[in-house]
């Protein structure tokens, strides 16, 4: 699915939390969103999956204009915030259930399934609901939910601090590649430099609602070392650097 996110802005009372962002996100590709603390991240992310409504501009699905009430849009995506919705007295086989009944997608493997659980750690858990989960295990039971639907394109908010363990952040990369070999767009924030570097084809740099930076991860002034990306970062919010 080609995204094209054309002069987006959005407003929060007197500020603006974004100004006239214009992106394009291609099939087959891992897209990492940086910036600062406030820079709108967080706020891009919700306007792509409908959670927020753009104060101008638009986000079109393959040539549509997106807006929440289109369902038939909303289920070509799926969204995981850091704190991901779930339904307190939900197991983690009935969060992958409802998923997959909304999203109208036909049952999945139990053997997938059961692999995914384990790779997870999540199988001892099955029964367990989510009120006595802890915040990683919680948000490794809706990955397993987005990894069985397999949507078109996968958008998570810092999943690299969600409180995910070490095997829970390993799926999501392997899962994340794998999606990327099927077609498949996936789209995150994050603040940890090191790991975009190596993970994402195309690096997105917000600043002050603003699109500062954009880049393959491939192109020439990035991948030439280990904190390129930190000293090009830091270059962006120095004016000196920049006069």
């Amino acid at each position: 699915m080609d995204v094209q996110i054309e002069k987006v802005s959005k407003k929060f009372g007197r500020a603006w939390a974004l100004e006239e962002i214009s992106l394009k996100l291609e099939p087959g590709q891992i897209v990492g969103i940086l910036g600062a603390n406030g820079a709108g991240k967080t706020t891009l992310l919700n306007c792509l999956a409908g959670v927020a409504v753009p104060s101008s501009g638009q986000i079109l699905f393959d040539g549509q204009r997106f807006h929440r009430g289109k369902m038939e849009l909303r289920r070509r995506l799926m969204f995981l915030p850091d704190f991901p919705l779930a339904f307190a007295r939900m197991n983690v086989l009935e969060h992958i259930a409802m998923c997959v009944r909304l999203y109208e997608r036909p049952a999945p493997d139990p053997r997938n399934v059961a692999a995914l659980l384990e790779d997870l750690s999540l199988l001892p858990l099955t029964g367990m609901p989510f009120s006595a989960m802890s915040r990683g295990q919680v948000y490794k039971s809706a990955l397993a939910g987005l990894v069985a639907v397999d949507p078109e394109l996968w958008i998570f908010d810092e999943p690299l601090a969600s409180g995910m363990d070490p095997m829970g952040i390993a799926v999501f990369k392997r899962e994340a590649r794998a999606a990327t070999r099927r077609g498949r767009t996936v789209v995150f924030t994050t603040q940890i430099l090191e790991i975009a570097e190596k993970l994402a084809d195309r690096i997105c740099v917000l600043d002050h609602g603003g699109l500062r930076l954009e880049r393959r991860t491939g192109q020439a002034g990035m991948g030439e070392g280990e904190g390129k990306l930190e000293e090009m970062l830091l270059k962006l919010r120095d004016p000196e650097a920049n006069s």
